[in-house]
């Protein structure tokens, strides 16, 4: 029974340990006033920079959450977690600063076109 309990316990601990999909990570609070001295083209720009960067880190992500289920899966192991590839702070700080340029871009009437 005691050896049951350990077991469940650790594959708790390693399920849990999984990279998570995209779209169930948290953006980062990054305040609008990073952006508030930017105009309305330097925002569209920055815009677009980091909506591929996010875009970018979401796929890496996605593949590291495939590799993760597929690692515990065959091994007990979320192995791409366990190498590294677990992208969730840059893809929660990505989504961050793509919510605050269009806050910004908002809060300034600007269109995403610039």
């Amino acid at each position: 029974m005691k050896k049951q309990i350990i077991a469940l316990v650790a594959l708790a601990a390693t399920v849990s340990s999984c990279a998570k999909r995209p779209d169930a990570i948290v953006p980062v609070e990054v305040p609008m006033a990073a952006y508030g001295n930017l105009e309305c083209k330097q925002l569209a720009q920055e815009y677009m920079k980091e909506q591929g960067a996010l875009t970018s880190l979401s796929k890496q992500q996605n593949d590291a959450a495939s590799g993760d289920a597929f690692g515990v899966f065959l091994l007990g192991v979320p192995v791409s977690s366990a190498f590294g590839g677990d992208k969730e702070g840059q893809v929660a700080i990505a989504k961050g600063k793509v919510n605050a340029i269009e806050s910004t871009m908002k809060a300034k009437s600007c269109s995403t076109a610039g």
